[in-house]
């Protein structure tokens, strides 16, 4: 599909200074593009046929475009990309066998009514843009993609929980969960055209729900785990098996669900896999049972929970694991710009991650920006950022601190001496 050539012209008109494209990478200088959730782009009902303004989707494949562009098999220096899951909005069907069989029930949701319907253009729109949108990363640069909660064929209301709709109550909204994964391994299983056969996919568990990939760059061999959400015991006994197969490699993994806005390891109340059934593990459970306990993990990328968050906490082994949230869906400023009139809706603005690793030094370093592919800006270069979107999303920040949640650098102060049997022959 082609580009909105609107959305590009009002971009344009509104920029206060446009960012350059990624240029040609050092040899030890490479880039991670990390896309945020994007189901609100996929939606059905954000696009023409439906009545929407504009398609959405564009800004999904704009992004991808972006990426494809900025690899360095095309002369950038992005040398992987991550999804950190909800790729699509919808489920499609009600509650699957394997919960129905535990003895679960679905009850009606006074706040999430229409969402929990099975929705048939799940199938029909938003994985064929999902299909399309990672067809254009396909043969340019390894990637990940993993599951999100909106990613599930299933969604319902559980009838434990039902919604309180009290102020502050954490069950005021009740309980959602979600069961299935036949959809998305049916665009990004083990036996996908992106995976099969792949040098760089290096495992997969459940299918390709969960996943491991390879790549080098900055003179190291790097290992990427994708789980997904809240994983089961067996799941991470096959994660702990992918390392011990490539053992030594710094690995960064990648899940839907890790840190909230506050950098707590906390769920959304309403979206908690564990208290469903025990055997999900919570972000927390999977830091102490996993995380924690494996030196050569020192990076979690995930999404979920509207807003931004990092922290850096030490594992059993006194080192640093930098953790890292980024999540967009709810900023819906752009809508306005082209539509003047049109309902508020939540899109997410082109907005994703660019982690810029610098080895040239003695200290590694990782500058971590904001860039929207909509904007054609990272956020520390638009003057209108912090009034676009700080209301809603912190309002009591500074506009400097706002602005600090989206650039930052992360110093790997301890990855050398940590990572030194990973090290790689110049090329």
């Amino acid at each position: 599909m082609k580009p909105n050539h609107l959305f590009r012209a009002v971009a344009a008109s509104f920029l206060a200074m446009a960012a350059p494209s990624a240029a040609q990478a050092p040899d030890r200088g490479f880039t991670i593009a990390v896309i945020p959730d994007t189901q609100n782009y996929l939606d059905y009902s954000h696009q023409r046929e439906a009545g929407f303004p504009i398609d959405a989707r564009e800004i999904f494949l704009d992004q991808m475009e972006y990426i494809a562009r900025n690899a360095r098999s095309a002369g950038g220096d992005i040398v992987f990309a991550t999804s950190v899951g909800d790729v699509w909005q919808h489920g499609s069907r009600s509650m699957d066998a394997e919960h129905a069989a535990k003895g679960l029930k679905a009850i009606p949701n006074p706040v999430f009514g229409n969402y929990l319907k099975p929705e048939p253009r799940t199938l029909t729109v938003e994985m064929p843009t999902a299909r399309a949108g990672y067809s254009i990363l396909a043969g340019k640069l390894p990637f990940s993609v993993v599951p999100g909660n909106h990613d599930y064929d299933a969604v319902w209301s559980d009838s434990r929980w039902p919604a309180t709709m009290k102020g502050n109550d954490p069950m005021r909204y009740g309980m959602l969960h979600y069961g299935g994964l036949d959809n998305f391994r049916s665009v990004f299983g083990s036996g996908s055209s992106f995976f099969k056969d792949k040098p760089w996919y290096v495992a997969s568990f459940n299918g390709g729900a969960d996943s491991a990939q390879i790549f080098e760059a900055g003179g190291y061999r790097f290992l990427h785990i994708g789980l997904e959400m809240a994983p089961e015991d067996d799941v991470i006994q096959w994660a702990q098996g992918v390392l011990k197969s490539h053992p030594g490699l710094p690995t960064i993994i990648s899940i839907h669900d890790h840190l909230n806005i506050a950098g707590e390891r906390k769920p959304i109340p309403a979206v908690d896999f564990d208290a469903v059934h025990k055997e999900h593990n919570s972000p927390e459970e999977l830091w102490r049972k996993f995380i924690a306990r494996n030196d050569q993990i020192f990076m979690v990328l995930s999404g979920h929970q509207h807003g931004q968050a990092h922290a850096t906490d030490s594992n059993a082994f006194g080192h640093d694991v930098h953790q890292i949230l980024a999540d967009y869906q709810d900023r819906g400023q752009i809508l306005p710009m082209i539509a003047p009139g049109a309902p508020k809706a939540a899109l997410g603005d082109g907005w994703l991650r660019l982690m810029k690793f610098d080895f040239s030094g003695e200290v590694p370093t990782v500058s971590v920006s904001t860039y929207s592919t909509y904007f054609h800006s990272s956020s520390d270069r638009m003057t209108s950022y912090p009034a676009l979107y700080k209301e809603h999303e912190k309002p009591a920040a500074s506009d400097a601190a706002f602005g600090a949640e989206d650039r930052f650098t992360l110093t790997l102060s301890d990855f050398r001496e940590r990572f030194a049997k990973a090290a790689v022959a110049a090329r």
